[in-house]
C-alpha cells in the first residue's frame, strides 16, 4: 500500500503492512492500548534498536497520560485492532526516544528504570546530556534522527474495563480509591489475610503520597492528606507485625515518628517490633513513652512489659545454659593444650 501522510501530522508517514479488523476503536482518555513495537534506524540496513517481542511482553500506554513519546499515542490511535503498520517519524518526534528506551530496557533487565535519574523534567534531561548506559542510545541522544516504528495493535480497553494502576488515576480517582482500599484492608484483617490486607493499605498510601508530592509540605493540603496516610501506615505495620516482618515495622514507624513525635500507636507498634528482635532497652523506652502519651494504653503497656520481662529472662537462662555447655570441661578428660 502506498505511503500517505497520517492525519496531516507533520513529519509522519504511515504504511499499513497488515490490515486490522472492524471499525477504528473508540480511543478516549484513560483507554489502555496494548501493542508490540519494533524500532529501527532510517538507514540502508534498517538497524533494529528495540523489539518488544524480544523483551517477552507487549507494551501498554494509557491515552491522555502524556507518554513521553507523544507521537506514539497519535500513531496508535490511527490503527485498528490486529493491524500492523510501519511509521516513519522525523527527528522532531523522536528526541525523547533514547530516555524512554533506557527505561524499557532497564525494566526488561529487572532493574529500576529510574535508577540514577536526576529529578527533572524530560526536557531538562534531553538538554543536559548524560550517558544512558547504552552506546546506541547515547548516539541517538547526541544526534536526534528520524526513526521507523513498526507497531501491532492487540487491543484497546475502555477505562472501566480494567483495573487501573495508581499512576494512571486522576486526582479524584485516587481520593475515591483510598477509602475503598482502606475498607478492603480492614475486611481482610478480620479474615486474618494479613499479606493481602497489607497490599491494600500500601496501595492506598501510594495514592496519597502521589497526591502529597504535588502539595507544599506542612501546608493545609499536605496536612489533610497526611492525616489520611497515618492510620493506613499504622494498619500496614500491624499486618507486618502479624507476618513477622519486624524490621519493616521498625523502618516505617521510625519514619512516621520523625514527623509525628507524639503518636502513641506508632511507638507501641515500634516497641513490639523491638521486643520481637530482642532490643530490650529500645522496647522498654518506647513502651514507657506510650504510657506517658496515652494513659488509656497503660494497661496494655503493663501487659507488654510483663511479657517482655518473661521473654528476656527465659532468653538469659537459655543463653547461660548454652554458654555453660560450650565451655564446660568433660568429666575425666584432659584439658586441651594451649595453642599460641
Amino acid at each position: 500500500m502506498e505511503e500517505t501522510y497520517l492525519l496531516n501530522v507533520e513529519g509522519v508517514r504511515k504504511k499499513i503492512l497488515h490490515g486490522g479488523q472492524g471499525e477504528l476503536p473508540k480511543f478516549q482518555d484513560g483507554s489502555k492500548i496494548t501493542f508490540h513495537f519494533q524500532t529501527l534506524k532510517d538507514n540502508f540496513e534498517r538497524t533494529v534498536i528495540d523489539d518488544s517481542r524480544e523483551a517477552g511482553m507487549p507494551m501498554e500506554i494509557i491515552v491522555g497520560k502524556m507518554f513521553k513519546i507523544e507521537i506514539w499515542e497519535t500513531l496508535l490511535c490511527s490503527m485498528r485492532t490486529g493491524e500492523v503498520a510501519e511509521f516513519w517519524c522525523d527527528a522532531i518526534h523522536t528526541g525523547m526516544y533514547a530516555l524512554v528506551s533506557k527505561g524499557m530496557r532497564r525494566i526488561a533487565e529487572g532493574r529500576d528504570p529510574l535508577e540514577g535519574q536526576k529529578h527533572r523534567c524530560g526536557m531538562g534531561n534531553m538538554f543536559d546530556y548524560h550517558s544512558t548506559g547504552y552506546d546506541d542510545l547515547d548516539e541517538l541522544q547526541r544526534t536526534p534522527q528520524p526513526l521507523i516504528f513498526i507497531m501491532e495493535l492487540f487491543r484497546v480497553e475502555e477505562p472501566s474495563a480494567y483495573k487501573r494502576d495508581t499512576w494512571a488515576m486522576s486526582k479524584e480517582e485516587k481520593l475515591a480509591a483510598v477509602p475503598v482500599l482502606h475498607s478492603e484492608g480492614n475486611r481482610l484483617v478480620l479474615q486474618k489475610e494479613f499479606q493481602r490486607a497489607a497490599e491494600k493499605y500500601q496501595e492506598a498510601v501510594i495514592c496519597l503520597r502521589n497526591l502529597q508530592a504535588k502539595e507544599k509540605p506542612w501546608e493545609e493540603g499536605w496536612l489533610k492528606l497526611e492525616s489520611l496516610v497515618t492510620p493506613l501506615v499504622l494498619n500496614y505495620c500491624q499486618c507486618q507485625l502479624e507476618l513477622g516482618e519486624y524490621y519493616e515495622v521498625l523502618e516505617h514507624t521510625t519514619e512516621l515518628l520523625q514527623k509525628h513525635h507524639d503518636n502513641a500507636k506508632a511507638y507501641f507498634k515500634r516497641a513490639k517490633a523491638h521486643a520481637a528482635v530482642w532490643n530490650e532497652r529500645e522496647a522498654r523506652e518506647d513502651f514507657l513513652r506510650v504510657a506517658h502519651l496515652d494513659p488509656a494504653m497503660a494497661a496494655a503497656v503493663k501487659k507488654e512489659l510483663k511479657l517482655l520481662g518473661e521473654r528476656m529472662r527465659k532468653k538469659h537462662v537459655e543463653d547461660r545454659k548454652r554458654y555453660q555447655g560450650l565451655f564446660q570441661q568433660p568429666r575425666g578428660g584432659r584439658a586441651a593444650p594451649a595453642v599460641y
